[in-house]
């Protein structure tokens, strides 16, 4: 080690820790978000127990979406404002960081209980303008005001199809509560429903950022860290709350639903092909989400709306813990080689066992291939055995641990987290039990085979790596891939070389 080495390890090793910020408002904006999350278990134990909602007032209803969704995003905003304490320390807008992340808190929560469409699409609203703020926290940076105006875009257009959808149901029904607009979806004309149903689908694929309304997520990448946790952890998830409170309404005309399906797949599958491009980590996580959500989606189409709670909360979970932890993550692979090991006729043949088990295992529990048959539940099914399939054979070729062991650990830690997402799948459906239409799969249409062969089309591309042969497919997915322009927070001219 040379002496000007030596002398930088030590200034490094001397900087002295973040202090916590002095003001109140941190401390007392953490506090209240860790006592909502206690009150919200509260509200959880009395709903399984009670079995059904209830309505606090005429603006307000609890059932077992909000209980669920009450505890989830609670305990995210909880996690994110600890962290926010020392992560954003020094910050000279640390106050209205901390007011907006407990503001943001607040109008899910709102929305996930609003029972007057009035307060539900203000809530809606109220969730997309604090996001933007959030994006474009660092106002000295005219990237980050530029992602914030572009983000403000398209949730101020996914709030005017919200607002529009629920105005005409609020028309044909004469009812003026979610519950009461439900209820008379029959007398409703077709048409009248259709467009209705079409500008909430709309709403929510822009909230989640599918293909290709994709392009405000990719390009919110200026936002502090924690902020990008609680909007890929909760904010994108919304989309899934959506359609699930409107299940009566969009489960019930068979061609939304197979353009939900068609939608979600292929957002899923772009998603996954965008990361193969991307080089910055926040960028590969977005793309990532763009995937997941899509999934989700995907779910919801196929009438399976329990599924899709289940996977947001799962995402969620994973999606906070990889940017909470991302600076750590570029550490680890900038210290060391990130390398592969072949794995073999045994390796493959150990991803293809765990994934057929996953498969059957997650079947078998949620009941979801009691048919040979191809049907709603053999295509969730299909899906998991593709993502088990990928889980093992990614883990077997980036575990450093003796074969014999690999072989049989992980196997079973893949097998296990299966099982751990199918009991989270039967205790969601039990907690929407009472929350209509959210358990009804829909029919098989052309739609749905077409999923299955680009599904299994994709999965031949990618493992047989047929896409590094094709610069055209490169140059489209970086392309498809770009955020806006002015929010990119580097350029290659912006380099001083001297």
């Amino acid at each position: 080690m040379t002496e000007d080495t030596a002398t930088i390890d030590d200034d490094i090793a001397q900087r002295p820790e973040p202090t916590p910020p002095r003001s109140a408002v941190p401390r007392a904006s953490t506090w209240t978000v860790w006592t909502l999350f206690l009150a919200s278990l509260g509200v959880l134990a009395l709903t399984v127990r009670g079995g059904a909602g209830w309505e606090l007032s005429p603006l307000l209803r609890i059932d077992g979406l909000t209980a669920v969704m009450w505890v989830v995003v609670t305990f995210f905003s909880g996690i994110v404002h600890s962290y926010s304490r020392r992560y954003m320390a020094g910050d000279s807008d640390i106050d209205r960081f901390f007011a907006r992340v407990l503001g943001f808190t607040v109008a899910v929560m709102t929305m996930t209980a609003a029972n007057h469409v009035a307060l539900f699409v203000a809530a809606w609203l109220a969730m997309g303008l604090l996001m933007a703020s959030l994006i474009g926290h660092v106002r000295d940076w005219s990237q980050a005001r530029a992602a914030g105006r572009v983000a403000r875009r398209y949730f101020l257009a996914s709030s005017a199809l919200l607002a529009g959808s629920v105005a005409v149901l609020v028309w044909a029904t004469d009812a003026t509560t979610l519950t009461g607009v439900l209820e008379g979806l029959e007398g409703v004309p077709r048409p009248v429903g259709l467009v209705a149903a079409a500008g909430i689908v709309l709403a929510a694929i822009i909230q989640s950022a599918l293909f290709p309304f994709h392009n405000w997520l990719l390009s919110s990448m200026t936002a502090p860290t924690p902020a990008s946790a609680l909007m890929h952890a909760g904010f994108v998830n919304a989309g899934g709350i959506l359609l699930t409170r409107f299940a009566p309404l969009v489960g019930d005309r068979l061609v939304v639903m197979s353009a939900i399906v068609l939608v979600g797949a292929g957002s899923a599958l772009l998603g996954q092909a965008m990361i193969l491009v991307q080089t910055d980590v926040k960028r590969k996580l977005g793309c990532s989400t763009i995937a997941q959500m899509g999934f989700m989606i995907l779910q919801c189409g196929l009438g399976f709306f329990a599924a899709a709670i289940a996977h947001l909360i799962l995402h969620g979970f994973y999606k906070a813990y990889l940017f909470l932890s991302s600076g750590a993550g570029v550490e680890r692979v900038a210290s060391k080689d990130a390398g592969y090991t072949e794995l073999g006729f045994a390796g493959v043949a150990v991803s293809l066992v765990t994934a057929v088990g996953g498969g059957a295992l997650f079947g078998v529990l949620t009941g979801k291939a009691t048919s040979l048959t191809l049907n709603s539940g053999m295509i969730l099914t299909l899906v998991v055995v593709l993502t088990t399939l990928t889980a093992a054979r990614d883990i077997l070729r980036r575990s450093t641990l003796p074969t014999t062991v690999r072989f049989v650990s992980v196997p079973l830690v893949v097998l296990t987290a299966i099982g751990g997402y199918a009991v989270l799948f039967n205790a969601v459906s039990l907690m929407l039990s009472g929350v209509p239409m959210t358990h009804v799969s829909t029919a098989m249409t052309a739609v749905h085979y077409l999923v299955v062969a680009l599904f299994a089309g994709a999965y031949l591309v990618a493992e047989l790596g047929w896409y590094r042969s094709s610069e055209r497919l490169y140059v489209a997915l970086l392309n498809v891939s770009q955020p806006s322009p002015t929010t990119v927070l580097t350029a290659k001219e912006e380099y001083n070389d001297a």
